[in-house]
């Protein structure tokens, strides 16, 4: 489903990446460890075709990213801190991200936003949720499509403990739903817990 080949990227003559490849196979939890700055991030920037100037090759679920596509059909993604419109509802923000590809309406939003434990009728703007709220509902954004594949960005980032672990059931149950999943978590425990597999990064190279 995912399949990077030989990327390297530079930025500022800064080499970000360096001849990565990884894979990962239809129905796999596959985990991204490394340091901070290590790459892990451009990476996966780079998959959903936030940035393109790599060279080498990217290909989702066959698609070549920066050539037969933009971006990746059918997959959801949290990378670094969600964006929302700030003086909008959480609702309000879902529904306007729902309305690009039109595939599910007002019930769809209505119970992932209860399945992450937020509340899709209040009005209070997203500029006033906390770090934790905002992350559930980016995971609420990811999930809601019902997409093949998820790339998640450090999904548990500000989420308490026991939200922590109702997210992490969360993903277990796609997993087992056969969804095909990227993680990219600092806590051992969540990468031991989903993942098939795990690559590690380090400064810019799969190590």
């Amino acid at each position: 489903m995912i399949s990077v080949k030989d990327v390297s990227l530079t930025i500022k003559k800064n080499k970000i990446l360096d001849n990565v490849s990884i894979e990962v196979k239809k129905g796999e939890t596959v985990g991204l460890t490394g340091g901070n700055g290590s790459g892990k991030t451009m990476l996966m920037k780079c998959i959903c075709g936030f940035n393109t100037s790599f060279t080498g090759e990217i290909l989702v679920s066959g698609k070549r990213i920066g050539k037969d596509t933009e971006f990746p059909k059918k997959c959801g993604f949290i990378i670094e801190n969600p964006g929302f419109v700030p003086y909008f509802s959480g609702y309000e923000n879902l529904k306007v991200l729902a309305g690009i590809n039109k595939v599910i309406g007002k019930e769809e939003i209505i119970n992932y936003m209860k399945l992450v434990e937020l509340d899709p009728y209040s009005k209070k703007s997203v500029k006033k949720y906390s770090l934790g709220m905002r992350q559930r509902l980016g995971i609420a954004q990811a999930l809601m499509e019902n997409p093949d594949i998820l790339i998640l960005d450090e999904p548990f980032n500000g989420l308490d403990k026991k939200m922590a672990g109702k997210i992490r059931e969360i993903l277990m149950d796609e997993k087992d739903r056969g969804k095909t999943i990227l993680l990219v978590s600092h806590n051992e425990n969540d990468i031991s817990y989903l993942c098939d597999r795990t690559y590690e990064i380090d400064g810019g190279r799969i190590v």
